[in-house]
């Protein structure tokens, strides 16, 4: 079984995945980031951590073999192909304030935790996402820098699901910096039953 999805620029999509399955994100023009957030279906109040995958993986990175894990410290997606390897684990969603904070444009504003809210029917006041191929530096003096992603159009990131979920996936809104690459642009998601072969 194969299911599709496109989040158009600006906008998010949801998915039902169960545990087994593969969920494939793909730059489909590239230079776009895509936020990445999932909560245990039937128990919202568990939900995919940046946080604690940091603290769990030691790093601030993630690569191919690493676990994505939920504020319960359980496992939530594993990393098995990744045509990148450059991923931000820091940064929350975007949202009005923050518009406001860095460009003064807050109001109206499309955002990804608006976004992502509407698709998963929740009023989350901050979402912490896995924000696929942005690319953060990290000086030595701890300063964070945001340059274009590397990635380019067709490029993918593929996570077996550990757990039975509820995917909440935006294409960043933000157009004012280099996030992504100065435009917005659309993200695939491809869910699949995984048939013991990664793409």
């Amino acid at each position: 079984m194969i299911r599709e999805y496109t989040a158009a620029p600006c906008c998010g999509i949801a998915a039902d995945v169960r545990k087994g399955q593969t969920v494939t994100v793909i730059d489909a023009e590239g230079g776009q980031v895509a936020d990445f957030f999932a909560e245990m279906r039937g128990d919202a109040d568990e939900f995919l951590s940046t946080g604690v995958t940091i603290d769990c993986n030691e790093s601030l990175r993630l690569r191919v073999g690493d676990t994505v894990y939920t504020n319960l410290y359980r496992p939530m997606f594993r990393v098995v192909s990744d045509d990148v390897g450059e991923h931000d684990l820091l940064h929350p969603c975007c949202r009005p304030e923050m518009y406001d904070f860095f460009y003064g444009n807050g109001q109206g504003h499309p955002n990804c935790l608006d976004n992502i809210n509407r698709c998963l029917n929740k009023t989350r006041p901050i979402i912490h996402p896995v924000n696929l191929f942005m690319h953060t530096k990290i000086g030595k003096n701890g300063k964070i820098e945001v340059c274009p992603p590397v990635s380019k159009a067709g490029d993918k990131i593929v996570l077996l699901a550990l757990e039975d979920v509820r995917l909440g996936v935006a294409a960043c809104s933000v157009s004012e910096s280099a996030c992504n690459a100065g435009r917005c642009g659309p993200i695939k998601v491809i869910v699949r039953d995984f048939n013991g072969q990664f793409e």
